[in-house]
């Protein structure tokens, strides 16, 4: 699909990163200068419930000469499942999207301390342990708490700390307030953004949602799904593309980049041009930026 020309961007593409302001450990401009130096020149910073990185994002991506797409990673839950929907060029002063991110972030707020105390009876672990991991701006969450456990020279890295004490199993883990995917689909798409599930088939009994549920996101507006991201199973890709193929939905690949925070790297996955050029045409929330 050739990419029309009131779209001045150039890929490749890569539409998930995370930078500081959630659970990413580099700022958004050092997340912008990692992705250039790895090939992208399209990117979206998706930081998780909040939109606080795009101006320094924006402002970055213009004096290197590439593209930057607005974006965000709404949690949601689907019974058990954790789901997450990223969206892209909506309207960051929308109401009603900005009343629902600030519940999320508040809630996992108390989730984080609630965990913070639990571990610390077992662990020489504090909250203030925890602050010093995160940026003023930063959504906390169980990643600044296994940073504070790498700190405190409890763990050896992220994926000791998940492997092991913050792992669900320990019995540490606490529940967190996520609206319904369908929610975050209307949500997104009211505020005039594209939303896209992302790694929705990771490994793993029943990760994928029931395709009638997944249905029903796509009659309540979900625009596509992220499935070259190495997480995704390669049945379940199968069943995606096909899915995708079905309702003439966007196909968008990406590495889920947290800088140190995991061994993703920029544009390990990409997004192809025609699919950005329809990401980009569909929103009316916001624009790129574009250098």
């Amino acid at each position: 699909m050739a990419v029309a020309r009131s779209h001045p961007f150039a890929g490749p593409s890569d539409l998930h990163l995370h930078s500081n302001h959630s659970d990413g450990t580099e700022t958004p401009a050092e997340v912008v200068r990692q992705a250039q130096a790895h090939g992208v020149r399209t990117l979206a910073l998706t930081d998780h419930d909040r939109t606080t990185g795009w101006q320094e994002a924006a402002q970055q991506t213009a004096a290197l000469g590439m593209t930057f797409i607005p974006g965000m990673e709404l949690s949601a839950k689907h019974e058990w499942r954790s789901v997450h929907v990223l969206g892209y060029l909506f309207d960051p002063l929308d109401e009603s999207l900005r009343a629902e991110t600030e519940r999320i972030r508040g809630d996992r707020i108390g989730r984080a301390e609630r965990i913070v105390r639990s571990i610390g009876r077992d662990y020489d672990l504090v909250w203030d342990d925890v602050v010093a991991q995160t940026t003023p701006d930063a959504t906390v969450g169980r990643p600044h708490i296994a940073d504070a456990l790498v700190a405190r020279g409890i763990v050896r890295d992220r994926t000791e700390a998940f492997d092991g004490i913050l792992h669900p199993r320990e019995g540490y883990y606490e529940p967190h307030y996520a609206p319904d995917p369908l929610t975050a689909v209307r949500l997104i798409t009211d505020a005039g953004g594209v939303a896209v599930i992302a790694h929705p088939v990771t490994a793993g009994r029943d990760r994928m949602m029931p395709v009638p549920f997944i249905e029903r996101l796509i009659a309540a507006g979900l625009g596509g799904f992220e499935i070259d991201h190495r997480e995704n199973t390669e049945a379940g890709k199968r069943a995606l593309h096909a899915l995708a193929a079905e309702h003439d939905l966007i196909v968008t690949g990406s590495s889920d980049y947290h800088g140190a925070g995991k061994p993703n790297l920029p544009g390990e996955n990409t997004t192809a041009d025609g699919m950005v050029a329809r990401l980009i045409e569909r929103a009316t929330g916001s624009t790129p930026t574009y250098a």
